[in-house]
Formats: C-alpha cells, structure tokens, sequence
C-alpha cells in the first residue's frame, strides 16, 4: 500500500507504478480534478488545507479498510494540498485486482471515504474574487487525538 499527502503536483503514472502484479486482470484509477464551476459559481482555483500527520494517518487507515473488504493486490492513494489550479489532479487513487469488480468497489469505497472522513479542508476561490470554505466532515475524535 502506497499513501501520501503532498504540495507537489501529482502524477497520475507515478501513483500507477505502485500498482500492478502479474497476477492483476485489472488496474483502475482514479482522477479527481479541479473543475471551473461549482453550484453554479465559476471558480478560478481552490487550496486545500490539510491536518497532514492526521491525514496521512486516516489516508492509509482507508486504504487499510479498502484491502481488507476488496483485497486487491495494491493499493495507491495521493491527495494533494496547497494551491491548485483549473484541471489539476487533487486526488489520485489507483487499485490492482485480479478480477475488475474488487477494483470499482475498492476505489469507490476509497474516493468516497476520503470525502468523509480525510481531514482535508477545500477552499474555493471564485472569479469574482470571493472565496469559500466548502463544508466537509469532521474526523472521528479517536483519529483527532491519535489513538
């Protein structure tokens, strides 16, 4: 199992490389990207703000839950922090399976689970020069405190 949260630019065929056995009939992967608009809003960029040790922490705990309940071969996950710009990768999940249905379900469990419960904060600036935090989820305390 790969996972990391960074600054730096990701690229999707470095989180690649860390899947893959001989053994695998299936390699997904999974982009998500800055898009223009939200609720209607056109948005210029966003940052993300992250809690990083707990983040990295709730990160490989995910991908943890994902190979126990799908057990796919290897598992990667990246989500990036900092200022990112229209069309920039956010998040990269990459999963090798033997057969394909283990790896849609791992990587929507792993994207899904991210979205609520990765101490990640979004804000989202918009062409007009406003600027938003999006409402996310607040981690358990037990993750908060390291136990």
């Amino acid at each position: 199992m790969y996972t990391r949260v960074t600054a730096d630019p990701i690229d999707a065929n470095t989180v690649l490389a860390h899947v893959g056995t001989a053994d695998d009939g299936a390699v997904l992967t999974f982009l998500g990207t800055v898009r223009r608009q939200n609720d209607g809003l056109p948005v210029r960029g966003l940052r993300y703000d992250a809690y990083t040790a707990m983040a990295e922490r709730t990160l490989a705990s995910i991908a943890g839950e994902a190979n126990q309940r799908f057990h796919p071969s290897r598992i990667a996950v990246v989500h990036r922090t900092g200022e990112l710009g229209i069309g920039e990768v956010s998040v990269a999940i990459a999963v090798s399976t033997p057969h394909r249905v283990d790896a849609f379900d791992a990587v929507r469990y792993i994207i899904e689970e991210l979205k609520q419960r990765l101490p990640v904060w979004k804000k989202e600036h918009y062409v007009t020069g406003e600027e938003r935090w999006l409402e996310g989820a607040m981690p358990p305390a037990s993750e908060v405190s390291g136990d």
